[in-house]
């Protein structure tokens, strides 16, 4: 069986984005959660400082958009080629 590499990273990208998305609009009202986890994303988005406005919500939910699909492309291309090999 093969993956759809396409299906696959619009996926992965749609839900990286949304939880990003949710996580971040959460800690807008609710300071301090998912605080760790969005500093984290901060260290690796350059340019998204988490918690300070509806600004960095939108830009962290772009970055994890994008991040999300290169990430399920790779993930589709490699089980791809793996599982080829393994039906020869």
């Amino acid at each position: 069986m093969r993956l759809n590499i396409t299906a696959m990273s619009m996926a992965s990208g749609l839900l990286w984005g949304a939880s990003i998305l949710i996580i971040a609009a959460a800690n807008l009202i609710w300071p301090g959660y998912g605080q760790a986890f969005l500093q984290l994303c901060g260290s690796i988005f350059p340019g998204y400082r988490p918690g300070t406005g509806m600004g960095s919500v939108v830009t962290g939910t772009i970055y994890a958009l994008v991040d999300g699909v290169i990430g399920g492309a790779i993930f589709g291309w490699l089980y791809n080629l793996f599982a080829a090999r393994k039906a020869e």
